[in-house]
């Protein structure tokens, strides 16, 4: 993979990319650069919906020149939090955005996920996530509504009275075992699609085969969302208590 930072041409490249619906992989494939460079370029410059080419270049320029500040002698490098460089966890974070953005999640939802999951505390109040995101209170009340209707996170009971949003071990159980269900449901559709078409119809031929199909999907996803969970807390178990 080429080396340096993006151009303002290959923006423009990564903007009609995502006009004519392209995956990260193959705008990246396209630029011949890391997947994960292309993610972090759309997600810290506006998302998928909102990147513009020219106002994302800008804003690079921006953030470079405010890097190139020449730092006083006299002030001694803050070390990194908990061990970790801000700057790496912060880009990570938006990579790890993105992929959740690629997955279905619309971007804001996504953004306070991201969030979530990688604070030290694995959990943040509205305020708090506000700052974190920059953004407003109402943007961080809507996604977290969204999220808790889904089940992806958690809410418990903070100091004065401030409610704190969590995720724990079982998120991404649920997250799949959500996921089959939706699949099942649209099974189920596909098989009603059938007896509306009757027998003979070709369309109808088209519906069963996508049964077919999503069906297996819908049971393997299950039965290995179980299967993984209970193989976690075995470990769990085993690890707790100081055996292998």
């Amino acid at each position: 993979m080429p080396g340096g930072r993006l151009t303002q041409q290959d923006r423009r490249r990564i903007a009609l990319g995502l006009a004519d619906g392209l995956a990260y992989a193959e705008i990246a494939r396209r630029l011949d650069r890391p997947a994960s460079t292309v993610t972090r370029e759309v997600m810290r410059n506006g998302g998928p919906t909102a990147y513009r080419a020219d106002l994302a270049h800008r804003a690079t320029e921006r953030r470079a020149r405010r890097r190139r500040q020449v730092t006083p002698q006299r002030t001694p490098a803050r070390p990194p939090v908990h061990g970790r460089e801000k700057e790496a966890v912060r880009e990570y974070e938006e990579t790890f955005a993105g992929v959740l953005v690629a997955t279905g999640l619309p971007a804001m939802m996504a953004r306070v996920m991201a969030g979530l999951t990688l604070a030290e505390a694995g959990s943040l109040t509205a305020a708090e996530l506000a700052r974190h995101l920059q953004v407003s209170p109402a943007s961080v009340s809507k996604a977290v509504a969204f999220l808790d209707s889904h089940g992806l996170i958690g809410r418990e009971r903070g100091e004065r009275r401030h409610e704190r949003y969590t995720v724990d071990d079982e998120v991404w159980f649920r997250t799949m075992t959500a996921a089959a269900r939706s699949t099942a449901q649209l099974v189920e559709t596909a098989r009603q699609g059938v007896d509306v078409l009757g027998a003979h119809s070709r369309a109808a031929a088209r519906l069963e085969d996508i049964a077919r199909v999503l069906d297996f999907v819908s049971e393997s996803l299950n039965r290995t969302a179980m299967e993984a969970r209970e193989i976690l807390r075995t470990h769990a178990a085993t690890t707790s208590d100081g055996t292998t």
